[in-house]
């Protein structure tokens, strides 16, 4: 029976399995192969084992240094904003009395939209005679160059990205806020407890793990920003919206350098894992020290 069960097993796993080393595993080990190279995709056959060369070079490429900062630029101004806008929308929602259902599907609508359109839609409202600077105009406001400037481009493709995504984080504080037991909140109004008093004693505590989730899932995707400067930007002006994906692509898709860019992919995302790796021990030791606390009072 338990070999029956074993083939069965095997059967529904087994197409999955192929397709996921087909598909993931082997080209992660065909780009780590491909980082020790000098693979040129147009003449492969004159490729040549070149070592820690690429590792080398691309730290002295100017370029290369540039499209990190700026994504570590667009990581930082991001990260705070989706995650901060979601949750601030997610109470507001739950706190709603009426049209909660409106406002869901409201927010929600942009996540389900491609990044071509919404970065197509946002050029028009970015733009010189666009809707924001119209706006701006009553105000008595010049008129801004938003992403005609190396000074705006990065921060307002950054405001773009968060209006497109915040409404999922939004759903799953959502669903967090929900499921908080509403005698939590009874005692601390027996207790005449404010409401940032609820809002850090119950509600905080109550949603950490939602909070550790969103904040890596945001952080690992604002990393991965391609298509937004793609659109709106090509990377300008003065390569001040040019990413490490984007240098990336460019660097395998046009340029056909795939040892090059098997490289700048092996770096990205070992410092992407040494991120997460301390953000989850950062929260994990936060936690840990949290606990004891209480342990400690206990006795």
């Amino acid at each position: 029976m338990k070999k029956k069960n074993s083939i069965m097993g095997m059967a529904f796993f087994g197409p999955a399995l192929v397709l996921l080393t087909l598909f993931l595993f082997l080209p992660m080990l065909l780009t780590f192969g491909f980082s020790f190279t000098d693979y040129f995709a147009l003449n492969p056959e004159l490729t040549h084992f070149v070592g820690l060369e690429n590792y080398l070079n691309i730290f002295k490429d100017d370029l290369f240094v540039q499209s990190f900062f700026n994504t570590v630029k667009f990581v930082v101004i991001i990260v705070p904003l989706q995650c901060g806008g979601a949750l601030l929308l997610a109470l507001a929602i739950n706190k709603a009395a009426h049209c909660k259902k409106y406002f869901k599907v409201a927010f929600f609508v942009p996540v389900v939209m491609s990044l071509a359109v919404v970065s197509t839609l946002w050029m028009q409202i970015y733009s010189p005679e666009g809707i924001l600077n119209t706006l701006l105009a009553n105000f008595g406001i010049d008129a801004q160059p938003f992403i005609y400037s190396a000074g705006q481009a990065l921060p307002s493709i950054a405001i773009m990205s968060v209006w497109q995504g915040v409404g999922y984080q939004m759903i799953i504080f959502l669903g967090g806020l929900q499921n908080i037991n509403p005698a939590l909140y009874e005692a601390a109004e027996m207790d005449h407890a404010s409401g940032w008093q609820k809002f850090r004693d119950i509600t905080l505590p109550e949603l950490k793990p939602l909070c550790v989730f969103v904040f890596i899932t945001v952080t690992i995707g604002a990393f991965r920003m391609l298509v937004q400067p793609m659109v709106m930007t090509g990377g300008g002006p003065d390569h001040s919206t040019y990413t490490i994906v984007y240098d990336i692509y460019e660097t395998g898709t046009v340029n056909w350098e795939m040892g090059l860019a098997s490289t700048m992919a092996i770096v990205f995302t070992v410092f992407v894992v040494i991120l997460t790796i301390i953000q989850n021990v950062l929260t994990k030791d936060k936690e840990e020290r949290k606990h004891g606390n209480k342990k400690a009072k206990a006795n």
